[in-house]
């Protein structure tokens, strides 16, 4: 991992999200949009967890009862996760979907799914580095979620390329730090409404240019990190970003990314 990053310990996560978790800007984030399902994963990649979770340490644990993001956060604070995330699908009543019994496949052709948020998800592991190899090296290596700084600024420079040529196609984007990588959320009415196979292709097009999580864009993967939460396998928060800043950021320095407990 570049400098600096590492994994969070419990009492870090605890202390981010009692007094750093910006609620506001979370809600912010979800303006407009109704019946959001969020989820948690305890501890599969960092292997820290609560005792009394360690049976669960590899499960997804769903969130689609809260009452607000208050009660959100209660739960993340239950459970003190190493990652938070939310279900890009969009729900009439999710509720209902809850009951349904229906694997997540099936969604889209359910009478509650209204659509999804397309998203393109580049991280540094999917990068062909000279110092480390492809990602079928970095594997046998036990090194797939670890990345240099060459592979980020590759990252980097790729989410802006890819940006630039999808704005010929979509208008609204938004931009997010996801701790590793860089997440491109396309929010246009007609991006939301694409269907399976449409999107099937989509990423399967931009797959062969870029460095990118096809399972994210095609669908299949339908949970995105939660913008504000915390990477607990880097100790950065994933933070929006506009064009403008991701062509200089760097996750080592910027302190906008930074928790309070590296603040020293």
């Amino acid at each position: 991992m570049p400098k600096g990053m590492r994994y969070s310990t419990l009492e870090e996560r605890r202390e981010y999200y009692e007094k750093e978790f910006p609620l506001k800007k979370v809600a912010e984030w979800f303006e407009g949009r109704e019946n959001t399902v969020f989820t948690m994963i305890p501890g599969r990649h960092t292997g820290i967890v609560l005792p009394e979770y360690k049976d669960i340490i590899n499960n997804t644990v769903v969130v689609d009862d809260y009452e607000d993001l208050e009660g959100l956060r209660e739960y993340i604070i239950q459970y003190l996760p190493e990652g938070v995330y939310y279900d890009r699908n969009l729900y009439s009543d999710i509720e209902a979907c809850s009951k349904c019994g229906m694997e997540p496949g099936d969604c889209w052709n359910c009478k509650y799914f209204l659509g999804q948020e397309l998203a393109f998800d580049l991280d540094p592991e999917n990068v062909v580095c000279p110092y480390h190899g492809n990602i079928e090296k970095k594997m046998e290596k036990h090194q797939g979620l670890s990345f240099c700084m060459y592979e980020f600024k590759t990252v980097r420079r790729k989410t802006l390329e890819l940006h630039e040529e999808l704005s010929r196609e979509y208008t609204e984007f938004r931009f997010v730090y996801s701790g590793r990588g860089f997440h491109i959320h396309v929010l246009d009415r007609e991006a939301i409404k694409t269907g399976k196979k449409e999107r099937e292709k989509i990423a399967e097009k931009w797959a062969k240019k870029y460095p990118i999580d096809p399972w994210v864009t095609s669908g299949e993967m339908r949970l995105i990190r939660l913008p504000y939460s915390l990477h607990a396998m880097v100790s950065r928060i994933c933070v929006p970003l506009n064009l403008e800043k991701i062509k200089s950021f760097d996750p080592r320095k910027d302190r906008k990314c930074f928790p309070s407990f590296l603040k020293v």
